[in-house]
């Protein structure tokens, strides 16, 4: 089956096809019905290698996260595919495992299909990762944070603002014990650092830490409030460094009898669907994932647009502290 088969299933110019298939929103929402339709009874299968190098596109867009489990990135991913599949763009998700060597190692392989975009979580990245990305002259978005030293674009938020307001709201309320519970990833690592600085500024020093093996886990909670106690310390506050994390510190509470919040406060970050409706429900941090998506999609596109004449893009996407009954 060929385009034009399909053109005359369909009752539509070849060129319609092509651009219902490839430029979809270019096209009226009943001729790409027609287009689909006709696909799907001729069972064609577009040749993308030939339409890449006919158009120098590929409509590949790579997308890097360091985990899909238990993931507080799967929001961002899920709504920026959403979009990119809704422009025309297919996506291919590698994972990094939180590490900047694995990520050179995607980029590798990912790097010889020629995608259109890439799309990267974080700011941490090897150096032949940096001069790579630079030579391949496509755009790339860094997601999730916000660094000096950008690559391409940046859409994200700002991890030690979060770790500051957490400290300080935190510290408003009257709490004075703090601790840590965090995965020994970067981001959540930056977020722990500006919680103790700011802590210190607010005149307390001493701020034990559990620091354990990425990715989060309930384990990872249970294990981290198992070595705080056994280390001694009685925080009356745990920072987590996500919500899965603070989900496994309220289970081995209540295993251990600990009143939440009156014995012991615990604040998450992420606000995953599930901690409002923990019992008790979760205090957290927004940083609508979502809309981070939907802002590196429009990001891309319209580099896509807009070619090497493209304006800087450094997008604040905020975040927003969440009180809830842990706290």
């Amino acid at each position: 089956m060929t385009l034009i088969d399909v053109a005359k299933v369909a009752g539509v110019s070849p060129i319609t096809v092509s651009r219902a298939l490839n430029r979809p929103e270019v096209v009226s929402e009943d001729a790409r019905k027609k287009v689909l339709e006709a696909v799907r009874v001729t069972g064609y299968v577009p040749n993308m290698l030939a339409g890449g190098l006919a158009s120098n596109k590929s409509r590949l867009v790579a997308i890097f996260v360091p985990t899909i489990a238990h993931s507080i990135f799967a929001e961002t991913v899920q709504s920026l595919m959403d979009h990119l599949t809704a422009a025309g763009y297919q996506t291919m998700i590698g994972l990094t495992g939180y590490s900047a060597e694995q990520e050179e190692r995607l980029l590798g392989a990912v790097l010889g299909r020629r995608p259109d975009g890439i799309v990267l979580t974080g700011t941490l990245h090897t150096e032949e990762s940096r001069l790579r990305l630079q030579a391949a002259g496509i755009p790339v978005v860094e997601a999730w944070d916000l660094g000096a030293s950008p690559i391409d674009m940046q859409v994200g938020f700002s991890h030690e603002k979060v770790g500051q307001a957490i400290a300080s709201q935190l510290h408003g309320k009257g709490y004075r014990r703090f601790a840590i519970v965090s995965v020994d990833d970067s981001r959540a690592l930056k977020r722990s650092s500006s919680v103790v600085n700011q802590l210190k500024a607010l005149g307390i020093e001493e701020v034990p830490m559990a620091i354990l093996t990425a990715p989060a886990t309930l384990q990872s909670g249970r294990e981290g409030l198992r070595q705080l106690l056994s280390d001694g310390h009685e925080p009356q506050v745990i920072v987590c460094s996500s919500d899965t994390v603070a989900q496994g510190i309220l289970a081995e509470a209540a295993s251990r009898g600990i009143d939440v919040p009156g014995q012991l406060a615990v604040m998450g970050f992420g606000d995953l669907s599930s901690a409002a409706h923990l019992h008790p429900a979760l205090s957290t941090v927004n940083v609508d994932g979502g809309r981070m998506g939907k802002l590196v999609a429009s990001a891309l596109l319209q580099r896509f647009h807009d070619g090497d004449g493209h304006a800087p893009v450094r997008l604040d996407t905020g975040f927003t502290l969440v009180e809830r009954a842990t706290t």
